[in-house]
């Protein structure tokens, strides 16, 4: 069996990101869905991992490839382990001195979500907070959460985890979500930080993880949870100021044939709580949005910028 580059497991949204940039770097490749459609192009294999099925051969019948993203989320003790093993039993290769190791590579795509501020998301940083509003990849996180345990079993495992910020680009366009998450005013009271992080850069941090070698892998991916942003920190209030102008149909006979440009309900909103809260000015400051994601390590690391930061 060839062993490809890379196999990605769960070919969904952010495969039409790498799967362009995997062609263009003549990384090989290989990916799954859950159907076997077609992604950015590219045909995949109908896969569907199941902890819990008593019959793990749809793994054997994978590619063997060198990395092994997994893009879906694993969730609880177990699932992690069951899929780095049963991978491993069936794919072996026999070692090469100039290797380095014998072990597959697995990445696993996970939230920024498992870290948050003392106080919750929605809260102003506590004075206590030894970093105020700021958390890093090395911050204390929830290791309770679900896809943590998870995460931290593959880590155990010499795997690497990057936790993504909120993903956009492509369909995804954050304005499409504000009917859903900011429909009254008090939902608008609550929101403080966003963070993002644009398809394209996901792609890139992806390959910037496979393309070091041995000796990088072992110093800044093996058992490592990254946490990935734009480098920015969004003022929820400021966006939706921002995404103010929203054209309205004019009345016949009345500037017939242009638009009469009205705010949003949401900017109306905004602009409200600015006077009832005492804001002079957006965006607000880091201490009064609570929940701010300090990501540069990983860019300084793997020696990258960001393509597609701000929204």
């Amino acid at each position: 069996m060839e062993e490809l580059d890379l196999l990605i497991l769960g070919a969904g949204w952010t495969a039409t990101f790498l799967i362009p940039l995997l062609r263009a770097r003549n990384i090989q490749f290989a990916a799954t869905t859950s159907d076997g459609r077609a992604v950015a192009g590219s045909p995949t294999i109908a896969f569907r991992f199941d902890a819990a099925a008593p019959d793990q051969s749809a793994i054997a019948a994978l590619p063997r490839a060198r990395y092994v993203l997994v893009t879906f989320p694993l969730v609880g003790a177990g699932p992690s382990r069951l899929l780095v093993d049963s991978y491993e039993a069936t794919h072996r290769r026999h070692h090469h001195p100039h290797s380095g190791t014998s072990k597959f590579r697995f990445i696993q795509l996970g939230s920024t979500g498992v870290w948050q501020q003392a106080g919750g998301s929605g809260q102003a940083a506590t004075a206590s907070a030894p970093d105020g509003p700021w958390l890093t990849r090395r911050s204390p996180y929830d290791a309770g959460d679900k896809r943590a345990v998870a995460e931290d079993e593959l880590l155990a495992l010499g795997g690497c985890v990057l936790e993504l910020a909120g993903l956009w680009g492509g369909a995804r366009d954050p304005r499409h979500w504000v009917g859903r998450v900011v429909a009254t005013k008090d939902a608008v009271r609550g929101k403080t930080s966003l963070h993002l992080i644009h398809g394209v850069d996901v792609a890139r941090a992806i390959a910037a993880v496979m393309a070091g070698g041995d000796d990088a892998w072992a110093s800044a991916a093996a058992g490592q949870r990254w946490m990935l942003t734009d480098g920015f920190v969004y003022d929820w209030w400021a966006l939706l100021a921002g995404w103010a102008d929203v054209a309205v149909a004019v009345p016949a006979g009345e500037g017939e044939g242009e638009d009469d440009k009205q705010p949003t309900e949401q900017a109306r909103w905004v602009y409200e709580l600015m006077v009832e809260e005492g804001v002079r000015a957006l965006p607000r400051s880091m201490e009064r949005l609570g929940r701010c994601y300090d990501s540069r390590e990983f860019w300084a690391t793997f020696g990258l910028a960001p393509l597609k930061a701000r929204v």
